[in-house]
């Protein structure tokens, strides 16, 4: 990578931004490899994945301002963080299972932020909300349930979305609402209504949603792959139709 950095015109004019899609694009396409089954095809993608691991370190140790780090500083990194937060492995803590290491875990993660003065932070502010929306659902939930937070705030109260829908009846806005289809005029009202800084108005089907995915995790499915395991099933139904389709015009 020292190489390609001085040597290959595409590489040396590279930066942390212009990468971001190519770690995106690699982490999806090692995703679908490990889905389809396919050890070569995965060990191909996570080489992919490192690549650009390695890169962004490249990148970060040629920074003057003393914000610069080595792909050596990312793995001491999270050597340390392991060992901190495995202290039932390196330490002399007992857990019971599972359950215990993943409570450990959290504890010890807040612990981390109350130590580098972060004590006002929600247990959600580190959540990512660039990823897909059905693994975001699934990660705030999850977040907040290992928090302590009551189950039931992952649904809508009943009649909540109705309501917001009835609190701009006899608008355009409100009508579009009761339709499911909110309107920038009819997002600005709820919020004008709940305050600033309120939440947006929520659809029914955005609350089924939600729930849904409280539903998936309750019986210990992962929402996102399995709507992705749905989608190749699709996928596969539709490419056989267009096979049938084209046989039976020959």
């Amino acid at each position: 990578m020292d190489t390609l950095r001085v040597s290959c015109p595409w590489d040396a004019r590279q930066t942390h931004e212009s990468l971001a899609p190519h770690l995106l694009e690699e982490c999806y396409e090692a995703l679908e490899a490990l889905e389809g089954g396919d050890p070569a095809a995965l060990r191909d993608e996570l080489g992919d994945v490192l690549l650009q691991v390695v890169f962004h370190a490249r990148i970060a140790a040629e920074a003057t301002d003393g914000t610069g780090y080595t792909i050596d500083d990312v793995a001491e990194g999270i050597v340390a963080k392991l060992i901190r937060r495995h202290p039932h492995v390196f330490a002399d803590v007992i857990v019971s299972g599972p359950e215990e290491v993943k409570r450990n875990w959290d504890a010890i993660k807040a612990a981390e932020r109350a130590e580098a003065g972060d004590r006002s932070a929600s247990v959600l502010d580190t959540v990512p909300f660039g990823q897909p929306a059905l693994t975001l659902a699934a990660q705030l939930q999850r977040r907040a349930e290992r928090a302590g937070a009551p189950a039931e705030l992952a649904s809508l109260p009943p009649g909540a979305a109705a309501a917001d829908a009835a609190a701009g009846k006899d608008t355009a806005a409100g009508r579009d609402a009761a339709a499911g289809k909110y309107t920038a005029a009819g997002r600005d009202a709820a919020a004008a209504e709940n305050g600033a800084g309120g939440s947006q108005a929520v659809s029914d089907i955005g609350a089924e949603l939600f729930a849904l995915v409280a539903r998936a995790r309750e019986a210990g499915l992962d929402p996102e792959l399995e709507l992705r395991a749905a989608a190749r099933s699709y996928r596969d139904r539709v490419r056989a139709w267009e096979r049938s389709g084209r046989l039976g015009g020959a």
